[in-house]
């Protein structure tokens, strides 16, 4: 198994994520590898967590990582918090992401959560959860 691909994948979907026009439209280009300290945008996308279990085989070391990308809004209802989960998904199922450091097999969504949190749930949280197929060099 090898965990070394980790920062180059999370990089590449970071980057994947900022280039999108619409991701960045409908986010107001608020996309956080670390959602900063104090006072955040009403709307933004977040990196999250991570699991990895190996996928090596005779070729060589390879991983499958399952990553949450998270959208957050504060605007009433799930309509603008959904529009902007499908721009993250169409931007990423599929993508031909080149990573600094081994390569991308492929990359798949997996499934979606959508609740309310916050004070009063008035902050509309969806996670997306994607996997990804990784080998390293």
């Amino acid at each position: 198994m090898s965990y070394g691909v980790s920062a180059a994948l999370q990089a590449a979907v970071y980057q994947q994520l900022s280039g999108d026009a619409q991701v960045s439209t409908l986010s107001g280009g608020a996309i956080y590898d670390a959602v900063p300290a104090g006072a955040v945008p009403p709307t933004y996308v977040s990196l999250g967590p991570e699991e990895v279990r190996d996928a090596s085989d005779r070729s060589g070391a390879g991983a499958m990582h399952r990553f949450t990308v998270s959208v957050m809004s504060e605007a009433s209802g799930f309509g603008a918090a959904k529009t902007l989960a499908g721009a993250v998904c169409d931007a990423l199922e599929g993508a031909a992401l080149a990573l600094d450091r081994g390569q991308l097999v492929g990359l798949w969504f997996e499934r979606a959560s959508a609740r309310r949190t916050g004070t009063g749930g008035a902050v509309r949280q969806i996670d997306l959860r994607f996997r990804a197929r990784v080998e390293d060099d």
